[in-house]
């Protein structure tokens, strides 16, 4: 179960020994990445260094409302610090407006700024009817971006098995699903795992591999 895990710590009250923490135990249960705030995208790659442990950091996050261009700068910062995966999050009440061809071209710019790195769109599934949900859905698609994900963690709740079911029903085979938000316990990971997300992003994957 360890590969499918980002190790996250996005807490503002994160500390550079949290930071430090985190990468260890990523190393030594061989996490796929740790997942963190900009900030620490430097120190997390120095850390790591010798280990197949990626560094992903956020971009937007956690509301999404930034401009287009502040996004796309705070993406070419993250890889010139040495981030391997970037997660966005989308401008949510540009969806809301239904103002698709807004939300489809910064995913384009921001899917151009990242080069040859992984990107991750969250779509913040907690504020979205099916509708919307199928539409960020078709536009992963269309975008070639790397993985759709669920939450930032920060909103009114995070994935459930409903939206994966949901993503499933409209994603091509090539778009990966990233679970993130409120996923605490082994059982419910699997159950994760088993409707084909690649990804489960969460802040208790230690205590997950504690538990095996």
């Amino acid at each position: 179960m360890n590969e499918y895990f980002d190790s996250t710590m996005l807490k503002a009250i994160s500390t550079t020994s949290d930071i430090k923490k985190l990468c260890n135990d990523a190393k030594k249960y061989k996490f796929k990445a740790v997942c963190i705030n900009p900030c620490y995208v430097s120190l997390a790659k120095e850390l790591l260094k010798d280990s197949d442990v990626k560094v992903c950091t956020v971009i937007g996050f956690p509301l999404g409302a930034n401009t287009t261009y502040i996004k796309k700068e705070e993406v070419v910062d993250a890889i010139n610090n040495g981030a391997d995966e970037v997660d966005m999050v989308i401008n949510v009440g540009a969806l809301k407006d239904k103002n698709y061809s807004y939300v489809e071209n910064e995913i384009k710019e921001l899917r151009e700024a990242s080069r040859d790195k992984v990107l991750k769109v969250i779509i913040e599934t907690c504020y979205l009817e099916e509708d919307e949900i199928k539409k960020m859905t078709e536009i992963c698609n269309e975008t070639k971006v790397d993985f759709i994900k669920t939450s930032t963690g920060f909103g009114t709740r995070g994935a459930s098995i409903e939206d994966i079911e949901i993503i499933n029903k409209y994603k091509n085979k090539d778009l990966k699903i990233k679970a993130s938000g409120g996923i605490r316990e082994k059982k419910d990971a699997e159950k994760y795992i088993e409707l084909g997300v690649s990804r489960i992003g969460t802040s208790n994957a230690v205590k997950m591999m504690e538990e095996e």
